[in-house]
C-alpha cells in the first residue's frame, strides 16, 4: 500500500468517526435537542441516547433547569421626580423548548430590555415613599408583565426579585435622621415604661405592707381584748366563789382603817345601812 492510499484511508476514517459522533448525542435528564432537518424543525429530543442523520440533522441543546438574569442597576425617576437607583434578578425558566429557539433569538437580551423598560413604567407611576415601601408589589408587577410577553417565546417568568433600591443622598440622610429619631423616641418610651411599671410596683409594695401592718395591729387588738375578757371571765370566777360573810369581813376592815385615820370627822355613807343588816343576821345566827 502506497502512501497516498493511507492518506485516503486516514482521511475516510476521520470522516467516519466525525460523522458517528455528529449522529450520536447524549441529552441529560435537565436538557432537550431541538432537531433541525435541512433547516425545518421535525421535533424535541432527549432525554437520553439520540441519533441524527450526519450532514443532514442539526441539534439546538435548551437547558430546562430555572436559571437567573442579573439585571444591573437601572435609574428611574418616580412620580414625585426622585430619581431611584433599582438593580434586580429575574428568575425563568423554558417551559417550550421549539418556541424559545424558533420564536426569539436571544432571549436573555429581550428579557432584559423588556425588564428595564418596565421597571421605568412601574416605578414612573409610583411615588418614592411607595417605591420604597413596596418593594413586593413591584416585583410582582414585574413579574406579571414579563410573564405576558415572554410565554409567547416558551419561557416562564417564575420570579422577580429587586435586590436593592437607592434613593437620592439626601434622602438617605432623612431616613438617617428619622431613625435615629424613632430610636431615641423607643428609648425614652421604654424608660417611661420602667418608671412607671417601678412606681406601681413601689406601691403596691407600700400598699401590701399597710394591709399587713394594719391586720398585725387588728391582730394584736384582738388577742389583747381576748386577753382582757378573760381575765374579766377568771375575776367574775373568783367573785362568785366568796360568800356573803367574806364581803361583811372586808367591810369591817374597810371600816377600821377609816376610823383609825388621824380626821376628825367621819363621813358615813347611807349604804351603810345595808352593810349592817347582814352582821345583825350574823351576830343573831351566831347567839
Amino acid at each position: 500500500m502506497d502512501l497516498a492510499s493511507i492518506i485516503l484511508l486516514l482521511i475516510v476514517l476521520i470522516i467516519i468517526v466525525t460523522a458517528i459522533r455528529a449522529s450520536i448525542k447524549v441529552v441529560p435528564q435537565y436538557e432537550r435537542l431541538v432537531v433541525f432537518r435541512l433547516g425545518k424543525v421535525i421535533g424535541i429530543k432527549g432525554p437520553g441516547l439520540v441519533f441524527l442523520i450526519p450532514f443532514i440533522d442539526r441539534a439546538e441543546r435548551i437547558d430546562l433547569r430555572e436559571r437567573y438574569i442579573e439585571v444591573e442597576r437601572q435609574t428611574c425617576i418616580t412620580q414625585d421626580n426622585a430619581p431611584v437607583d433599582i438593580d434586580l434578578l429575574i428568575y425563568f425558566k423554558v417551559v417550550d423548548p421549539e418556541k424559545s429557539v424558533v420564536e426569539v433569538q436571544n432571549f436573555e437580551g429581550a428579557a432584559t430590555g423588556i425588564a428595564t423598560t418596565t421597571l421605568r413604567a412601574v416605578v414612573g407611576d409610583i411615588t418614592l415613599d411607595h417605591v420604597l415601601a413596596r418593594r413586593e408589589y413591584i416585583n410582582e408587577v414585574l413579574r406579571s408583565k414579563l410573564d405576558e410577553v415572554t410565554s409567547r417565546w416558551g419561557v416562564k417568568v417564575t420570579a422577580v426579585e429587586i435586590r436593592e433600591i437607592l434613593p437620592p443622598r439626601e434622602v438617605q440622610e432623612a431616613m438617617i435622621r428619622q431613625m435615629s429619631a424613632e430610636r431615641t423616641r423607643r428609648a425614652m418610651i421604654t424608660e417611661a415604661d420602667g418608671k412607671k411599671e417601678a412606681t406601681i410596683r413601689v406601691a403596691e409594695g407600700e400598699k401590701m405592707a399597710a394591709i399587713l401592718k394594719a391586720e398585725g395591729e387588728r391582730q394584736a387588738l384582738l388577742l389583747k381584748a381576748e386577753g382582757y375578757a378573760s381575765a374579766l371571765r377568771k375575776i367574775s370566777e373568783a367573785a362568785a366563789d366568796i360568800d356573803k360573810n367574806t364581803m361583811i369581813l372586808q367591810y369591817l376592815e374597810a371600816f377600821k382603817e377609816i376610823a383609825s385615820a388621824p380626821s376628825s370627822k367621819i363621813l358615813i355613807p347611807i349604804e351603810i345601812t345595808e352593810i349592817v343588816k347582814p352582821i345583825k343576821r350574823l351576830l343573831e345566827s351566831t347567839s
